[in-house]
Formats: C-alpha cells, structure tokens, sequence
C-alpha cells in the first residue's frame, strides 16, 4: 500500500480564517493564495503572498481546513515542511512561516536564506 505524500504545507486554523476573510473581501474572483519566494531582503528571499485568480498549470495544490493554497513551482523546494500562522498581536500582523528549511534570517525578519 503506497503512502500518501505529505503536503508541501501545513495550514494552522489562524492562517485558514485569516485567508477565508481576505477570499471574502477580494473584489475580484479568486479561486485562493499564492505563496512564492522572492529574491529581495538583505538574507536573499522573502515570502510572497497574492491572490491567486487561476491555478496555473505546475502549481502545487494544498487544500486544508476550507482554504486553497497555490505553491508557486519555483517556490515548492523552499517550503516543503513549512507551517503557514497568521498572527495578530502588538508586534506584528500577518502571515507567518516557520519553515525548516530556512538556514538564516535577517535582522528584521524579513528575509531569509536556505
């Protein structure tokens, strides 16, 4: 019997909440979010988080807690194992990763390097 692959992703309950106000709010039809790796940040990569109107043909489907998740393919390697929060609180707001993969991080967070 083969093993279900894990999911490039988890989705914890805050970041699913959070992504199902956001899909309420858009203007446009969008069918979830896209998260992508950017090159930019004095560490070399950052999180990049859009509204995704379409999957595009070599996204990576995550489907959890009532939420879709498109992975940018170019994207998948970086964040594999990752969990996806959203957090609220007096220091910050928003999507927060907490990615195994990461080797580092800037000074203020936003950026990373593998």
């Amino acid at each position: 019997m083969a093993r279900a692959l894990p999911k490039a992703i988890t989705i914890t309950d805050a970041a699913a909440e959070r992504v199902k106000a956001l899909m309420s709010k858009a203007t446009d039809e969008i069918v979830g979010l896209r998260i992508g790796v950017k090159a930019r940040g004095c560490s070399g990569l950052s999180y990049d988080v859009q509204y995704a109107k379409e999957k595009l043909k070599f996204d990576e489907v995550v489907e959890d807690k009532g939420v879709t998740v498109l992975i940018d393919p170019a994207a998948v390697m970086f964040l594999i194992g990752s969990e996806m929060d959203y957090v609220d609180d007096k220091f910050q707001t928003g999507f927060v990763f907490k990615n195994p993969n990461e080797k580092g991080r800037c000074g203020c967070g936003e950026s990373f390097h593998v």
